[in-house]
């Protein structure tokens, strides 16, 4: 072996190492799992993240608004209620060209999948037809697709499997303690409906929550314990941090500690060892130490491109500038 050199030893097979997935977390257990001195917590978490995923590896999402503000519900963090005064001009839904030339344009910036948010309490049957021919377009650049159009029926959620629709984000956003504190327009089980509904076509879930709006360390706890409890964990988990927003009732929230939102990340991981977490929201406001912590916490997904519908983003420059910084790769 050359001077220098690291033997490296072979890599444990992930599958023959992974505990079996728990779908019985309870608030409590998290919330002691989040209390672990945070040496102890990134072990877990790395522990938890090596059994299911390649370390090094970062999935690639790009993000766009396919039909901004205007929308019916009153949630207390968005700018694109119709409820708040908040600068943001309501749009009609795209066209499927326009969507497909962004969907082209954001894989050859490197994404491996593209998803598309319309401000709706739940899309329009004519309106659905627009976004199936979105879908199945982006499915033929090779792209994975996902959607996130509020509320979904039964008949709905199988109109998008057929389409070929990858995946489905709708957000719990909170605990079920905290939720009618942030939203009042739907209800939680509203919430755990549509997530049914897309979990019974076949469509993979995506699904997590926000960090910072005025919750207390139980009620992210209990976030995340209920994600882990649903009979099949989101094969994706978005943790996003608050993006403050004038004109919003949240715009004077307090500002997230750093170590607290990575505790988040690494409880996530633990809970939903298989599952993708995306470092989501509020990266642009992070140094690049604390996105590197939410990595090693098991951070292992991001959206990627200048904006996430109607907020900041970092630059695909910057974003490919620090992975290469920590020897990681867009996968």
């Amino acid at each position: 072996m050359p001077d220098g050199a690291i033997d490296r030893p072979a890599p444990m097979s992930r599958a023959a190492s992974a505990p079996a997935l728990r779908h019985d977390w309870t608030t409590g257990e998290v919330r002691t799992l989040m209390a672990l001195p945070f040496p102890e917590l990134m072990l877990c978490a790395q522990s938890a993240h090596r059994a299911h995923f390649d370390p090094c590896a970062v999935q690639i999402s790009t993000l766009l608004s396919i039909k901004t503000g205007g929308c019916p519900e009153d949630c207390a963090y968005c700018p694109q209620s119709a409820a708040l005064d908040a600068p943001i001009k309501a749009t009609r839904l795209m066209a499927v060209d326009a969507v497909l030339a962004e969907a082209r344009a954001a894989r050859a910036a490197g994404a491996s999948r593209f998803c598309m948010g319309a401000a709706w309490r739940s899309p329009k049957d004519h309106d659905l037809d627009t976004v199936c021919a979105m879908v199945e377009g982006v499915k033929a650049l090779g792209m994975e697709s996902c959607v996130t159009l509020g509320m979904l029926e039964a008949p709905q959620a199988a109109r998008l499997r057929d389409a070929g629709l990858d995946y489905y984000n709708h957000n719990l956003d909170t605990s079920p303690e905290y939720y009618g504190a942030v939203i009042t327009t739907r209800t939680y089980q509203d919430r755990l409906d549509t997530l049914a509904h897309v979990r019974d076509a076949g469509i993979n879930v995506c699904c997590g929550g926000i960090v910072g709006m005025g919750e207390t360390v139980d009620d992210q706890a209990g976030l995340i314990a209920t994600l882990a409890s649903l009979p099949r964990h989101p094969e994706s988990v978005p943790i996003n941090m608050l993006v403050r927003v004038a004109g919003t009732p949240l715009a004077d929230a307090a500002a997230v500690d750093p170590l607290d939102f990575v505790r988040v990340i690494a409880a996530a991981r633990v809970a939903m060892p298989a599952s993708h977490v995306r470092l989501s929201a509020g990266r642009e406001g992070m140094t690049d130490e604390t996105q590197a912590l939410c990595f090693l916490a098991g951070a292992n997904s991001i959206f990627y491109g200048e904006k996430l519908l109607t907020t900041p983003n970092p630059s695909e420059n910057r974003d490919m500038q620090l992975l290469a910084r920590l020897g990681m790769r867009p996968v």
